[in-house]
């Protein structure tokens, strides 16, 4: 078993460790269904905070859950243009 973090518990320590922006996959049931609602960015969001059980994004929305994610640009052949 690992002790790496990941999910949500890896977003709060991250958080914890500094005062930057986290971007996210939010929800308010699972990490699992967060990664799952990713699709077009409809769930995503820069948390700042952790504070009485909650994730905030910049825009002071509570999120149960909050799963940091990397978004990066693609290419031409990604895309099968």
């Amino acid at each position: 078993m690992s002790d790496e973090l990941t999910g949500s518990d890896l977003t709060r320590a991250l958080l914890e460790r500094s005062d930057k922006p986290i971007w996210c996959a939010v929800d308010d049931e699972s990490d699992e269904q967060a990664m799952m609602d990713n699709n077009g960015n409809d769930f995503t969001a820069y948390i700042v905070s952790f504070k009485n059980g909650y994730f905030y994004c910049s825009c002071s929305t509570p999120w149960a859950f909050a799963v940091p994610i990397k978004i990066s640009a693609v290419t031409q052949s990604e895309m099968k243009v």
